[in-house]
C-alpha cells in the first residue's frame, strides 16, 4: 500500500493490477477491473461536480448492495466531499433524524426509497433528492487534493444506547484499518479473493473496498447474508478469505451439513464475537482457522488474534493482541491502569481514529479520555498482553450482590437448539436489586417453554444467573454492528416484569 488516502489508494491499484478484476456484484453480475473502476469513479465525480457537489458538502445515500454505491463513495472521495450513509430499513423518523443532523446538501437513492426521502427532505437541508440514473453527464471533476485527515464519512451508529451519533472518519480511518490487514496479519494480498456479506450502509462493505484497493484483491459483494446459500457462494467464486460478525456464525451452523462443507478455498476466517462454545464445532466443520477481530464504528480495526496464539485460545473469547497502530490499555473507573489479570474498561488509541461525533462535543468528550476512546467494553489483559472480552459496562446486572454478565446468558441461551438468539436485560427488584429477563427469539418451527430454558440455562451457568423472567419476540432491534440495541428495548419500557412468565411465580404477567 503507497497511500494515505482513498483515491490514493484507488491510483496505485489501478496502475498496478489494471486488468485485474476488483469488483464482482453476484447478485447483480456486475464485474470491473480496477482500471474500468478508476475510470467510472472519475466519471461519476465529474457528475457529482455538475450537480453541485463540492469539497466538504454531505451527500446522503440509500442504496442496496449495488455497484453505485461504492462509487459513489469513492467519487465522493474524490471530490473531498463526505458520505452519509443512510441505513436501508430507515423510515421517516430515523431517516428524518440522519439527513437533517449531518446537513446533507443531497441524497441519491434506489429508486424504492426516494419516494421516503422526497417526502424527508423539506425537513432538512436536502435541496435534491435523485436516482444513480438522475445525475447529470460527466463534466471534468477538479484536481484532487490528497489530504489523509479529510473527512470521507458521516457514518451514523446506535451503538447499544440513545441516538444515532454520527462518526467522523477520514480518509486515515480506511487507510490504517485496510493498511493493517495487507501488512499484517491476515496478509491480503491480490491473490486473494475477498467476500463481504453485510449491507453497504454499515462499515464493513466500506472497509473491504478498501482492503481491495490496498492489496489487488477481488472483492465479492453479496446482496446480503443469506446462511442457506453462503458457503455455496464462497465456492463458487473462490473466496479464500472473510469477515463475519453476530450471529452470522450461529446460524451458519444451524444449516444441515453436506459433503461440501469442506470444499474450498478459504484459509482464514476473521470474525468479532465468535461464539466461545462453538468455536471449535465452526472450524472442524468448514476445517478452516476462525479468527477473533475487535473493532467499532468509532476506531475500525483495534485487537485481532494472530497465529501463533490460535490454537490454545479457541473457545476462550480471547481477543487476541492489539492491532498495527493500536495500543490498548484495561482501565478502573477512573481512567487508571489496572493490574494484568484484572478486570477494567477497554481503551483504545492510535492512528486513523474517528475524530468525533458530527455536531456533538459532548458525546465526543464523553467517548474520549486523555487521548484514550473509551470504548465501553469490560475486559481484561493476560501477561502476555492478549485482551479477553467480558461484557459491557451498561450491560451488566447486580442481583442480590453478584455481578452477572448479560452477554454470558445470552451465549448459554443460544445453545439450546430451540434459540435463534436471545437478548438479556436487568429488571429493577426491591429485594435483590436487580432480577434478570431474557427477550427469546425462537428459531424456525422450534417450540420451548420457559421452564425448559430456564432448566438448561440451569445446566450451563449458576443458579443466580438464569432468568427470572421470560418473553417470547419475533425479532430484537438490532445495531450496525449486529449487537442487541439494548437501548432500544429499554426506551420501549421492556425492562420490567410486565408480559412476562414468572419463572419464581410460574405465572405469566
Amino acid at each position: 500500500m503507497s497511500a494515505d488516502d482513498l483515491v490514493g489508494l484507488l491510483r496505485h491499484a489501478a496502475a498496478t493490477w489494471p486488468d485485474k478484476t476488483a469488483w464482482v456484484f453476484d447478485a447483480t453480475g456486475d464485474r470491473l477491473t480496477f482500471a474500468e473502476l478508476a475510470d467510472r469513479v472519475e466519471s461519476v465525480a465529474g457528475s457529482l461536480h455538475e450537480l453541485g457537489v463540492r469539497r466538504g458538502d454531505r451527500v446522503a445515500v440509500m442504496l442496496e448492495n449495488r455497484p453505485e454505491f461504492p462509487l459513489l463513495w469513492l467519487a465522493l472521495a474524490r471530490l473531498g466531499a463526505v458520505l452519509v450513509p443512510v441505513n436501508t430499513n430507515y423510515r421517516e423518523l430515523d431517516g428524518e433524524h440522519v439527513l437533517a443532523h449531518s446537513g446533507a446538501r443531497f441524497a441519491v437513492a434506489g429508486e424504492r426509497f426516494t419516494g421516503l426521502l422526497t417526502t424527508i427532505a423539506p425537513r432538512t437541508s436536502v435541496e435534491r433528492v435523485l436516482t444513480f440514473d438522475e445525475l447529470p453527464p460527466s463534466g471534468e471533476p477538479p484536481a484532487y487534493e490528497a489530504a489523509a485527515e479529510l473527512p470521507t464519512n458521516i457514518q451514523y451508529t446506535s451503538g447499544t444506547t440513545g441516538a444515532p451519533k454520527g462518526c467522523v472518519l477520514p480518509h486515515r480511518y480506511w487507510t490504517t484499518l485496510a493498511g493493517g490487514l495487507v501488512s499484517d496479519f491476515p496478509n491480503i494480498s491480490a491473490d486473494d479473493t475477498i467476500l463481504t456479506a453485510q449491507p453497504f450502509h454499515y462499515i464493513d462493505p466500506q472497509w473491504n473496498v478498501a482492503l481491495g484497493l490496498a492489496s489487488g484483491a477481488t472483492l465479492v459483494v453479496l446482496d446480503r447474508f443469506h446462511p442457506s446459500t453462503f458457503w455455496e457462494k464462497v465456492r463458487e467464486h473462490g473466496v479464500t478469505w472473510f469477515y463475519c460478525l453476530g450471529l452470522m456464525p450461529t446460524l451458519l451452523l444451524r444449516m444441515p451439513p453436506t459433503e461440501d462443507d469442506r470444499d474450498h478455498r478459504v484459509r482464514a476466517i476473521s470474525a468479532s464475537a465468535i461464539p466461545k462454545e462453538l468455536h471449535a464445532e465452526l472450524e472442524q466443520r468448514w476445517g478452516v482457522p476462525w479468527f477473533e477481530a475487535f473493532g467499532m464504528t468509532e476506531t475500525g480495526g483495534d485487537i485481532r488474534m494472530y497465529p501463533a496464539d490460535h490454537d490454545e485460545h479457541v473457545g476462550t473469547g480471547c481477543l487476541g493482541r492489539p492491532a498495527p497502530g493500536r495500543e490498548v490499555m484495561i482501565a478502573d473507573e477512573h481512567g487508571r491502569l489496572v493490574p494484568r489479570g484484572e478486570e477494567g474498561e477497554l481503551l483504545i488509541r492510535g492512528v486513523g481514529l474517528m475524530h468525533g461525533y458530527h455536531d456533538d462535543p459532548e458525546a465526543t468528550a464523553r467517548a474520549f479520555r486523555g487521548g484514550w476512546f473509551r470504548t465501553g467494553d469490560v475486559a481484561r489483559m493476560d501477561a502476555a498482553g492478549r485482551v479477553f472480552y467480558v461484557g459491557r459496562t451498561k450491560d451488566m446486572i447486580r442481583r442480590s450482590g453478584e455481578n452477572i454478565v448479560a452477554d454470558e446468558v445470552e451465549r448459554a441461551l443460544q445453545q439450546h437448539p430451540a434459540v435463534r438468539t436471545a437478548a438479556v436485560l436487568g429488571v429493577p427488584d426491591e429485594l435483590r436489586g436487580e432480577e434478570v429477563k431474557a427477550f427469546i427469539v425462537l428459531a424456525d418451527g422450534q417450540q420451548a417453554t420457559p421452564d425448559e430454558l430456564a432448566e438448561f440455562c440451569g445446566t450451563k451457568l449458576a443458579y443466580f444467573k438464569v432468568p427470572r423472567y421470560w418473553t417470547f419476540v419475533d425479532s430484537l432491534p438490532m445495531t450496525a454492528s449486529e449487537r442487541i440495541a439494548k437501548g432500544e428495548l429499554r426506551k420501549a419500557g421492556a425492562a420490567t416484569p410486565e408480559d412476562s412468565y414468572d419463572r419464581v411465580e410460574r405465572q405469566w404477567r
